[in-house]
């Protein structure tokens, strides 16, 4: 071709792209893709200067991660989910940097007018006032506890809490008002603030859960490229129980072919660190995850990426993913009803629970207000 004919690149969220992009060192997704509010159709164009090519290298350029701050309305969400046992969460973050491929949240960052892809693994919007929110709702006269869990959309302890501590004050406040909480998360992090989780958990006031994906680590590297290793989890679990911390283990999302195979395999590693608990979830590919999954799948699993679908359809209806309440968190018909099965004989014969532990919620203490004048002193 004539390096002055014009050269145009569309970018489209409703398509996997047909061509495999070539993977970035240290994330999961491999572009920028548009999200499905995308008003302008964006084009790449040859206009004979070299644009192109400036573009190439700034593309391949690592992409840089960056923190914005918000000052949140609010903190607590109320669960309005029937296929969800607890019901109040906290989230301090927006996007995550441990940039697992699979993850439902990524379509949240659309409605900030941010792509799903990258920006949602580099763009992190922390709540800087999320202790002060928290503080402020449990204090209010009308408040009732109930079960509550830090990090459903994105992990709390993702690798910018080592220098904001966002967490770490929620959990103070929740700790002052022995308030109970669960932790999802798939980071070694969390061992830092084992000087208020461990005193709360003593009164049944605290259940983490580890996420355990893989003990692969080729696998985990690809998967979810920023979180803590495989064994660095296992460790993480075998230092909570140790301290007194009573520890689950997510299996989840389990994705057909990739670390399905693994699942006994990784009970009984987490039982032996020192799980009490298992629970998994079938892979979810809401809204724009579908496409950034399919084209993971042909970067890195081309051989069996068919099959992977097809069997994920296989539990979805026939979809790519189904969003009904009752179905929607466990899949249904026969592949999705063995997959529970082998849950229920390896946790079984391994001694783990399968369901959640009672939430103490006689101990609550509505937290002292905050003051502009104990600010000041």
């Amino acid at each position: 071709m004539n390096s002055m004919s014009p050269v145009r690149t569309r970018i489209a969220a409703a398509q996997p792209a047909l061509v495999p992009l070539e993977s970035i060192k240290g994330r999961g997704s491999a572009t920028a893709m548009a999200h499905r509010f995308e008003v302008h159709e964006r084009e790449q164009y040859d206009d004979g200067w070299g644009a192109l090519d400036q573009s190439a290298a700034q593309e391949h350029l690592p992409p840089a991660t960056q923190i914005i701050e918000e000052q949140a309305k609010s903190i607590v969400s109320r669960n309005q989910s029937p296929d969800i046992s607890f019901d109040y969460s906290v989230n301090p973050y927006r996007g995550c940097e441990h940039g697992c491929i699979y993850c439902f949240a990524r379509p949240t960052h659309s409605y900030l007018n941010l792509s799903p892809g990258l920006d949602f693994e580099t763009r992190i919007i922390a709540k800087m006032n999320a202790a002060e929110r928290l503080r402020e709702t449990l204090a209010g006269a009308r408040y009732e506890p109930r079960s509550l869990v830090i990090g459903t959309a994105t992990d709390a302890y993702q690798p910018v809490e080592r220098k904001l501590g966002l967490t770490r004050r929620v959990i103070e406040v929740l700790a002052e008002a022995r308030h109970p909480f669960s932790v999802v998360t798939k980071s070694s992090g969390i061992e830092r603030d084992l000087d208020l989780i461990a005193p709360m958990a003593t009164q049944g006031l605290v259940s983490i859960y580890l996420s355990v994906t893989t003990l692969d680590n080729d696998l985990s590297r690809i998967l979810e490229p920023r979180a803590a290793a495989p064994a660095r989890r296992l460790r993480t679990i075998k230092t909570l129980t140790e301290a007194g911390v009573p520890v689950g283990v997510s299996v989840s999302p389990i994705i057909p072919f990739i670390n399905e195979p693994e699942l006994e395999r990784i009970l009984a590693a987490a039982a032996e660190a020192g799980a009490s608990s298992a629970f998994s979830i079938p892979v979810r590919l809401p809204w724009e995850v579908n496409p950034l999954f399919q084209d993971w799948l042909q970067r890195h699993f081309p051989d069996r990426a068919e099959r992977v679908m097809a069997r994920i359809r296989d539990m979805r209806g026939g979809k790519d993913n189904d969003a009904r309440f009752g179905t929607r968190m466990t899949g249904e018909g026969l592949w999705a009803d063995l997959l529970r099965a082998r849950l229920r004989r390896a946790a079984t014969k391994l001694g783990l629970r399968m369901e959640r532990r009672p939430v103490q919620l006689a101990l609550f203490t509505p937290p002292r207000k905050a003051s502009a004048q104990g600010q000041l002193f």
